[in-house]
């Protein structure tokens, strides 16, 4: 907020008395949530309830189009919980759906996060001794434990979430790109692959993926040369994508 005697940014955590938006600004944010989150036609979603309250909030002479539930609720059943727990730096016990079995473990709750349309736990795991990035729908139960923990400074919970998603798929991949990683940031997002510098200003990409073809697609848009270390089902991806783009350019 500024003034014409100066001004002040609002903390991270603050509670704040009701916010105030114009109807601009409430029509803004309606049209970008139903263009960004397939659940927020539905009230039954975290996301689709909060947008539902700005709607019935609106002038009618406001006109947005009216949205149609898509079936596309995310569950969100303990989202509370978890939200409550990170805000308190207050441990759990988890109960954790994988697959047919429930695990329990100890977690120090560091963030929640949505990400495409899902909600996640950036955590600590006691039990395993290592960061994890759980579902929040596949959490069965959360209890609180005794005492509290300090999260670790300057923690980006939506980079490394999205870090977390370029990991641990069947295939590895290694690529180097003839640009900085400051140029490389700007066509390759977090959750494609983890960037790291190397000598002569250029960038390794290190990834796993389940769909090569796919990833030889996102390393297409890539607008600087690039070479493919090992990675054999990602070289053979790019020699199939390449043959079908030559092809579609032949006047034959």
């Amino acid at each position: 907020m500024s003034g014409p005697y100066g001004g002040y940014r609002v903390g991270r955590g603050l509670r704040l008395p009701p916010l105030m938006f114009t109807a601009a600004e409430a029509a803004g944010l309606v049209m970008a949530t139903l263009e960004g989150h397939p659940g927020a036609a539905d009230p039954s979603d975290v996301v689709g309830g909060a947008l539902a309250k700005i709607l019935r909030s609106l002038p009618e002479r406001v006109v947005v189009p009216s949205p149609r539930p898509s079936g596309h609720a995310t569950p969100h059943g303990h989202l509370e919980r978890l939200l409550a727990a990170c805000a308190a730096s207050h441990p759990l016990r988890l109960s954790y759906r994988i697959g047919a079995r429930t695990s329990a473990m100890e977690v120090e709750p560091w963030a929640v996060v949505l990400r495409h349309s899902r909600w996640y736990l950036l955590c600590w795991s006691r039990s395993r001794g290592a960061q994890r990035v759980l579902r929040a729908d596949r959490v069965e139960d959360a209890a609180v434990l005794p005492g509290s923990f300090s999260p670790p400074q300057d923690l980006d919970a939506v980079r490394t979430i999205e870090e977390h998603f370029s990991q641990g798929w069947r295939y590895g991949v290694e690529v180097l790109v003839d640009a900085p990683p400051t140029w490389v940031r700007r066509w390759v997002p977090p959750s494609l692959a983890r960037l790291e510098a190397v000598e002569d200003d250029r960038t390794r990409m290190v990834a796993t993926t389940d769909d090569p073809d796919w990833y030889a697609r996102r390393l297409a848009a890539v607008p600087v040369t690039f070479r493919v270390v090992g990675s054999p089902e990602l070289r053979r991806a790019l020699r199939d994508l390449s043959g079908r783009l030559s092809s579609a350019a032949d006047e034959s």
